[in-house]
């Protein structure tokens, strides 16, 4: 039964064109194995530079969304170190990328709060819609300005997806309960 579940699965992503898929917690070391073997099969697979940049780099800011604001964590307290108590946490999200004809196609999803979707789903719809040009005129003006408050980051990490991607970012919410929405991003290279 386990053998036979497995290789369902495995057959299921191999009919879909996936060729690296991760679903459980993340952290940097995590993103840092997976990225070096992500490299090696885009060598494999003989992808231009050009590729193989923008298919790791959307990697990269896929995983970090998810180690950053995944809603879905699992925590704990450390003993006290310099009279401080530092927090460990590890968000859970699922990855994958493959193939679609002649692209690279990376799909993330994580659980985020309800309350957080008609926010995001703006902010990606804006960047969605965007050329290339007008695309790359925020990101330079995002550069220049202040983090978005509750940001972990830059704020650029929408953007620089969008940016390297062949064809418009794809996303989409699923209600999970009253609490959480799961959400979903796709980009073709």
């Amino acid at each position: 039964m386990l053998a036979s579940q497995l290789m369902d699965t495995r057959a299921l992503l191999h009919r879909q064109g996936v060729i690296f898929a991760y679903s459980g917690y993340v952290t940097e070391p995590v993103l840092s194995g997976v990225g070096e073997a992500l490299k090696q099969k885009l060598a494999i697979d003989d992808a231009d530079t050009k590729t193989l940049r923008s298919v790791f780099a959307v990697f990269v800011e896929q995983m970090q969304n998810i180690i950053r604001y995944s809603a879905e964590r699992a925590r704990a307290n450390l003993p006290p170190a310099a009279d401080q108590r530092a927090l460990m946490e590890l968000r859970y999200g699922i990855l994958t990328i493959g193939k679609e004809g002649d692209d690279y196609v990376v799909c993330a999803g994580n659980l985020v709060e309800r309350s957080d979707v008609e926010r995001l789903r703006g902010k990606l719809s804006r960047i969605r819609d965007m050329s290339k040009d007008e695309l790359k005129a925020l990101y330079k003006e995002q550069l220049r300005a202040e983090p978005e408050a509750g940001s972990k980051g830059a704020g650029l990490g929408f953007m620089e997806i969008a940016r390297r991607a062949s064809k418009p970012i794809e996303f989409d919410f699923a209600d999970v309960d009253a609490t959480y929405a799961f959400f979903a991003l796709k980009a073709s290279i």
